[in-house]
């Protein structure tokens, strides 16, 4: 039985368990960080030095990073499907799980903390500002390529969407200072993943 530690209202620990709910892979879910704690004991952080969420135990082989989690399941139990079939089509996928992190969530992150996690009193209005602009930019890449394809990775839905997907949600759902610039293209691409049966189980809740 996979087991997986993490709360639900963690971006990395949604990717794992709409990952989960995709491939139809059943688990057992133990709340850990934030309100929960767990994650800074010694048990846990035998398994995770980090100390940070999700962790997961499958069957003995105990694995950390929301990336690495997602690549794993999605090899073991999508092949063809959320692993695509050929290298090339992998690399295509993967490029924009990468991309999440090097572009994206550097900028998304700290919006989101300020508009979501922290008093309205001790907000820094100009870096949100600013990491919005770069959002904006920078999802302009992601439009574009949604112009020719209907998943970040091609035609059928990958891993690849599965962090920009909860990404996505709050980028559209933050209320943000400022109007939101508009991408017709990924603005679509979002509507077929907010209909995705899975998404909405794990992913489409209140931001908190």
């Amino acid at each position: 039985m996979l087991k997986i530690w993490g709360r639900r209202n963690s971006i990395n620990v949604q990717k794992v368990l709409w990952c989960c709910a995709e491939l139809d892979l059943p688990f057992e879910r133990t709340d850990a960080g934030g309100q929960f704690g767990v994650n800074n004991t010694p048990e846990y952080k035998a398994m995770n030095p980090n100390g940070l969420v999700p962790t997961i135990n499958y069957d003995g082989f105990i694995l950390w990073e929301s990336h690495a989690i997602v690549r794993y399941l999605s090899g073991v139990h999508g092949l063809g499907t959320l692993w695509p079939g050929t290298p090339r089509a992998f690399a295509e996928a993967d490029r924009w799980m990468e991309w999440y992190d090097t572009t994206i969530w550097p900028d998304l992150r700290p919006v989101f903390w300020n508009l979501v996690r922290i008093a309205p009193e001790k907000r820094n209005t100009a870096l949100v500002a600013a990491s919005v602009q770069k959002l904006a930019e920078n999802l302009g890449i992601a439009d574009t390529h949604l112009a020719k394809h209907r998943y970040l990775g091609g035609d059928q839905f990958t891993m690849g969407d599965i962090p920009m997907g909860v990404a996505a949600f709050r980028w559209f759902n933050l209320n943000l200072p400022a109007e939101r610039p508009r991408h017709r293209h990924l603005e679509a691409w979002y509507q077929r993943i907010l209909h995705r049966p899975a998404f909405q189980q794990h992913c489409a809740a209140p931001l908190t």
